[in-house]
């Protein structure tokens, strides 16, 4: 696909933040945007001049049929989306990426980690948990305390329950919607992140490793390059990387990879999300081409931009002053708000 053709017509479930910066992407290469977002005008996509956006549910067929009317590609911004009707448009022709099959098997988390133990990737140990008998036998199998989490819809946190103590089971469940599975408790150093970008060529990119300070299980502020060695760093790249080429055909766009450094210096991964990630925002200012940009190259199928960082360091953030312990260094996250 070559822009130089004519304006490649891009269509987008979901129009929140991360698709607002995709559409400021656009006009450069010579895209055109199209949103599809339950707030329809009042979406954050919908600021964008030349951007259109339809208003509807993420998961209502008509309307994911309406959006990918025309288009040349149709992406994601947010994996809870309807991947079965996205299925039922790859069948007729619309041109998914990620693919529909990708997108299904990173909605179900327990799904993703099979996939992922199944191709060598390290990881935490981890079941299924079918019921409170099985949760138990985690328990005893790993230890606590035991994180549960919901197979699918969680995200910052939510769908996460920490089980300290057997007494807790039934009140951990009730906090949890739908299937659940267990993860063994990682006796981490800290969490990082990797942006990893794939194009429908095979081409793959990595970003540069950073650490994420988490509070709650959601995101607080991003150091980049992460504070670890570049050794370590390297390393998190190798395994984020592994795991999405691991993913095959239709693996495409930029996936969030969040990892654990472990004390003993491994590093495992944690969760993937398929699309641009909170993550990944200091690649606007602090790459040479920012994660917005390279979905974009990447879904259509142009030369992947350069993820090196042009600055020595960065850091973004979404709460007041922090200041945090972290490796036994002590770092400061200014104030940029």
């Amino acid at each position: 696909m070559n822009p130089d053709d004519g304006v490649v017509k891009i269509s987008c479930v979901g129009g929140g933040q991360l698709g607002r910066m995709m559409g400021l992407e656009a006009p450069r290469l010579n895209m055109q945007m199209t949103f599809l977002d339950p707030l329809g005008q009042d979406a954050p996509a919908a600021t964008v001049t030349g951007c259109t956006v339809i208003k509807g549910s993420l998961k209502d067929p008509e309307s994911l049929k309406a959006l990918s009317e025309g288009c040349d590609v149709l992406t994601v911004e947010i994996e809870h989306v309807g991947a079965d009707t996205l299925l039922e448009l790859e069948k007729n022709g619309v041109n998914v990426q990620p693919s529909a099959r990708v997108i299904s098997l990173i909605q179900d988390k327990l799904l993703q980690k099979n996939h992922f133990e199944a191709n060598d990737v390290p990881l935490p140990p981890f079941c299924d948990c079918p019921d409170e008998d099985a949760v138990r036998d985690a328990a005893a199998k790993f230890g606590l305390p035991l994180m549960l989490k919901s197979r699918k819809g969680g995200y910052d946190g939510r769908g996460n329950a920490v089980l300290k103590d057997l007494s807790g089971i039934d009140e951990a469940l009730k906090s949890l919607a739908g299937d659940i599975y267990a993860e063994g408790w990682i006796d981490f150093d800290c969490e990082v992140a990797v942006m990893v970008v794939r194009s429908t060529t095979g081409e793959v990119r990595a970003y540069p490793t950073v650490t994420a300070v988490q509070k709650d299980s959601i995101c607080k502020a991003v150091l980049a390059p992460a504070l670890c060695s570049a050794q370590t760093r390297k390393k998190a790249e190798e395994v984020a990387s592994k795991a999405i080429s691991s993913l095959g055909d239709g693996a495409t766009g930029v996936f969030g990879v969040e990892l654990f450094l472990c004390k003993d210096g491994s590093v495992l991964l944690n969760e993937v999300a398929p699309r641009p990630h909170n993550t990944g925002h200091y690649t606007q200012d602090a790459c040479a081409i920012s994660q917005f940009e390279n979905h974009l190259r990447a879904i259509s199928g142009l030369s992947l931009g350069d993820c090196s960082m042009n600055v020595g360091a960065a850091a973004s953030k979404w709460t007041l002053f922090v200041v945090a312990l972290l490796n036994e260094k002590l770092f400061l996250i200014l104030n940029l708000a």
